[in-house]
């Protein structure tokens, strides 16, 4: 107990000190806002897919090979929907933005459920790496364009049945015809569309600005699946900039290299609770 203190003392301080706070999102955070991909929540959404289907997890659900498109988007509009649409921020987005409200801060993110802008995240600090489930793509792509599915998620959400969609629900791309698929990064056709780049851009810009001021490197629920995005990146920032400073909060995960540790807090504890007692 009194280790966590200080060291959520140490953050507070790091907090008030920093020229700039870089925010680094991982599932972990949704995951400690309620949004768990297992369990109750997935029991209570989709008992009749895991009865017929076999799998067990949203996750395990949006790689299903489902046999028409008209299943496809039956689980897939829940899925989206209940993720995406009319659902609150989440306590621990809540406490994240009272945190960093006021300060120079960015977020960098690899989830893709909007819980930021739900939460009131200012837009243009934003840069969600991985897409978003509130937009369609092209599946082959035939080009570099995102269409927003609200509109249609919840057409589709209401006129399912049996597990399965109206075939004229089933999305095309309004240039070429093919299915539409979620902007989703999976593989080599995920499309980075200009509001993408526009968020790389500002990134980058932020980087720049204050590569060698102090910097608070803030990760929050980052594991392994996708380390190249936040945690190794993180890692080399504070590795270069002998100002900055590494935070690093994950139930089970929370760890720092050798190189680093002197300028590093890592508490292996629930993200939300963290976040909490930061906010209190």
């Amino acid at each position: 107990m009194w280790e966590i203190k200080g060291k959520t003392d140490r953050i507070k301080e790091e907090l008030a000190q920093a020229d700039a706070v870089l925010i680094g999102a991982g599932a972990g955070l949704s995951t400690a806002a309620g949004f768990t991909y297992a369990g109750d929540r997935f029991q209570k959404y989709f008992h009749d897919f895991e009865e017929k289907y076999g799998f067990h997890d949203m996750y395990s659900g949006g790689f299903y090979p489902f046999p028409t498109l008209e299943e496809f988007w039956a689980y897939w509009s829940r899925n989206i929907y209940i993720n995406r649409y009319d659902q609150p921020a989440g306590k621990p987005y809540e406490d994240l933005l009272h945190l960093v409200q006021g300060k120079n801060y960015f977020v960098l993110t690899t989830n893709v459920d909007h819980r930021f802008q739900v939460a009131g995240f200012d837009k243009s600090r934003l840069f969600y790496t991985q897409g978003d489930y509130g937009l369609f793509q092209c599946s082959r792509p035939c080009h570099a364009a995102t269409y927003d599915n609200e509109t249609a998620v919840r057409k589709m959400l209401q006129e399912q049945k049996d597990m399965r969609i109206p075939a004229s629900l089933v999305p095309r791309c309004p240039k070429c015809g093919s299915p539409m698929a979620l902007n989703l990064r999976s593989d080599e056709t995920f499309v980075e569309d200009a509001g993408w780049h526009a968020a790389a851009e500002r990134y980058h810009r932020f980087l720049e600005r204050y590569a060698d001021r102090r910097m608070l490197l803030f990760e929050l629920g980052v594991g392994g699946n996708t380390p190249g995005i936040i945690k190794y990146p993180f890692w080399r920032m504070a590795n270069r900039n002998t100002k900055a400073t590494y935070v690093c909060i994950n139930l089970g995960e929370a760890y720092a290299p050798r190189e680093i540790a002197a300028r590093s807090v890592c508490l292996n504890a629930d993200v939300g609770d963290v976040l909490a007692a930061l906010r209190d």
